[in-house]
């Protein structure tokens, strides 16, 4: 692809993401500043019930990442103190911390290849990586579309669900995801769908795991919060009371953010339209069988043949802030040299990984900026 001739930039740049932070935000941080009771305090306790009311979950735990979550949750389910020969079946496209979390505590990640319309893992092909071995599944929900969840449940192992893109999704069954029972992660760093600045937040149907995670993200303290009392090992996952406060003054407008979020979506659809028809440019898939996504990113995938990485260096030319979503994780220089991964084990994952590419996407952005970003790809896209 040869990049057009630089033209004089028309527009204001344009953001691959922008939190939505107003009025009620600010002065929710600004109460807890005024309390001076920034942490363990009672926004936290707070934060958690109203989330797994959303949810449609018994209890949440809210820690001090997405990560932290599922290091946590997949402690509470077994996942602890493993043998490398101990086996977490995951998928190896996700941000890198879904594998990560899983070498925390020993044991192995083992990766299936995605389906290439949903970019999930299936239950078929999970199912077919479980052996003697298998403690744990670590499904995600990528880019905010409902993984099978209960066509893994099926298969009678502990599961952990990464949720962290998921926040509002729905499977077929009417279940929203994080209400059903498994610990699920959901995260809330600035390009969210909620957001605390940093923080992360697991749902469970269990008391027992919510009290593991709460003494675990406090440094294994007993439950009744003595500080001479550490009962079990434990580690620093604590959210701020400033974060919690700031999550439930999102909570408070996430209908309209999703809603924002969905109108730009089908915003860009429209627009893209005869891009898709003219080069081979690929949308991420429609809902179907009743799931129903909740809109994290707008990523599509560069038409074959066209360099992914030029056509991120042409629009930010242009002033269009894009990403390459996601890289593989098994491609990375630690995995390939900790467990030997090669190009070629996963295809449809590596084929997503080289040509996915984020598109501007906020709740606030206007129909005009979309415009704007379908008229710049467009150019870079037919340039000869």
């Amino acid at each position: 692809m040869s990049v057009p001739e630089r033209e004089p930039v028309r527009h204001d740049l344009i953001p691959v993401a922008r939190p939505v932070i107003g009025e009620a935000e600010e002065q929710a941080v600004l109460e807890v500043l005024r309390s001076r009771h920034l942490s363990l305090g009672p926004r936290v306790p707070e934060f958690e019930r109203r989330f797994a009311d959303r949810v449609g979950a018994p209890h949440a735990s809210a820690v001090s990442s997405g990560t932290a979550g599922l290091h946590l949750a997949l402690r509470a389910v077994g996942v602890a103190d493993c043998r490398a020969e101990d086996e977490v079946v995951t998928s190896p496209f996700s941000f890198i911390a879904t594998a990560n979390s899983v070498l925390y505590e020993g044991a192995t990640p083992v990766f299936v290849d995605i389906d290439p319309d949903t970019l999930n893992v299936t239950a078929d092909a999970v199912a077919s990586a479980v052996t003697e071995r298998t403690v744990a599944l670590l499904p995600v929900h990528i880019f905010g579309y409902p993984a099978d969840i209960p066509g893994m449940e099926r298969l009678g192992l502990p599961i952990v669900e990464d949720a962290a893109e998921a926040l509002g999704a729905v499977h077929a069954d009417g279940t929203t995801v994080g209400g059903r029972g498994n610990p699920t992660m959901f995260a809330f760093y600035a390009n969210k769908q909620l957001t605390t600045g940093e923080g992360g937040l697991v749902t469970t149907s269990d008391p027992a795991v919510k009290a593991r995670i709460d003494s675990e993200r406090n440094q294994g303290r007993a439950p009744n919060m003595q500080w001479l009392d550490h009962d079990r090992l434990g580690f620093n996952y604590r959210l701020s009371d400033l974060q919690c406060a700031l999550g439930i003054a999102q909570l408070g407008r996430l209908d309209d953010m999703l809603e924002g979020r969905a109108r730009v979506a089908a915003w860009y659809r429209e627009a893209l339209g005869e891009l898709v028809e003219r080069t081979g440019l690929e949308l991420l898939c429609e809902d179907r069988g009743g799931d129903r996504r909740s809109w994290f990113v707008f990523v599509v995938r560069t038409p074959h043949g066209v360099d992914r990485d030029a056509t991120i260096r042409a629009l930010a030319e242009r002033n269009i802030q894009t990403r390459p979503y996601l890289p593989a994780i098994h491609l990375f220089s630690f995995y390939r040299e900790r467990f030997g991964f090669r190009e070629g084990q996963f295809p449809v994952a590596e084929d997503a990984a080289a040509r996915g590419l984020s598109l501007p996407f906020f709740p606030e952005m206007t129909q005009e900026q979309v415009a704007i970003v379908v008229e710049e790809l467009t150019a870079v896209l037919t340039s000869d």
